[in-house]
């Protein structure tokens, strides 16, 4: 039986899904789904040939709708998912053995830039706190990038080439157990178009009470954003900012979700005063709507998001 389904969700992904397929259809039993967000490159036509199972989407479903579409057109009881600009340069059996632990629910593997260095940071995270947003919004973690909130937050006191147990892997390079995935509804469609659904995946894993484990033995080489590439900065920071609220709405309490509310609005308004001189009027409507956007929420009445069901 196979044990493993990759699913691989693509946006404009024409220049980087080839080697990502490559690497994995070298893998053995694994079935292998991809995903397209409507595409306008050629994407969807350089799939086909690779023999891999390809849905295209007519519109952009967001990345937690067409994560739910791959792991419903699959079967194998534990799911890896994939960015398609990553190329594994490892089996994935270091993963697998993750799950011979019934209380596994999430696992991931080791994330390296093109420069051969771990992406530490990134690749391994705890869960957000309201302090942790704070300090991201507010810049302060850009330029204290070793303050305690932050060294706790992204990890960076762990070792990258040691195991552990951590909250929050990468969403890039991902293994879950279906039936966590079964329980808990999927993930989050509300998270549109993308940013923090992983986030808040792993968060439910963790508060239903799976372990969620980082193994390096499992290796992936990561270019890293390169969807976010095609979308304009402007569209940009309105779906981050947006993806960020809805996390803090649904994982905080109400006060700890105003002062949220309350960071992005400060950070939003800073980061319009620096970017003017280089951006000019363009960039400051861009911070407004953010602006506008934290400071709707904050006058809401706080109702989390419960996501929809699978």
């Amino acid at each position: 039986m196979v044990r493993v389904a990759i699913v691989v969700v693509t946006y404009q992904s024409e220049e980087v899904i080839g080697p990502c397929l490559d690497a994995i259809l070298r893998i053995p039993e694994v079935e292998i789904v991809v995903v397209d967000n409507a595409s306008t490159d050629d994407t969807c036509r350089r799939i086909p040939a690779t023999g891999v199972r390809l849905i295209a989407n007519q519109r952009n479903a967001g990345f937690a709708a067409a994560v739910n579409q791959g792991v419903r057109a699959t079967s194998a009881p534990l799911v890896l998912l994939l960015n398609p600009d990553t190329r594994v340069e490892t089996g994935l059996t270091s993963l697998t053995d993750c799950f011979d632990d019934e209380k596994t629910g999430g696992a991931g593997g080791l994330l390296i830039s093109s420069n051969g260095r771990a992406q530490s940071g990134f690749m391994a995270r705890n869960l957000p706190t309201p302090a942790a947003l704070a300090l991201e919004v507010l810049g302060i973690n850009r330029v204290w990038k070793g303050n305690p909130v932050n060294w706790h937050y992204r990890c960076l006191g762990n070792d990258p080439m040691v195991p552990a147990f951590v909250d929050q892997p990468a969403g890039a390079f991902f293994m879950f157990r279906r039936s966590a995935w079964r329980q808990l509804g999927g993930f989050d469609e509300s998270f549109w178009p993308v940013w923090f659904e992983d986030v808040d995946f792993c968060a439910r894993l963790r508060a239903a009470g799976y372990l969620v484990r980082f193994d390096p033995s499992a290796r992936a080489i990561h270019r890293g954003g390169h969807s976010v590439e095609r979308i304009s900065p402007e569209i940009m920071q309105e779906y981050w900012y947006g993806s960020l609220l809805k996390y803090a709405a649904k994982h905080f309490g109400p006060v700890s979700f105003r002062v949220v509310c309350l960071s992005v609005a400060a950070g939003a308004a800073a980061r319009a005063v620096l970017a003017f001189p280089r951006g000019g009027l363009r960039v400051v409507a861009v911070y407004k709507s953010v602006i506008r956007l934290a400071f709707a929420r904050l006058w809401s009445a706080h109702r989390p998001d419960m996501g929809r069901s699978v």
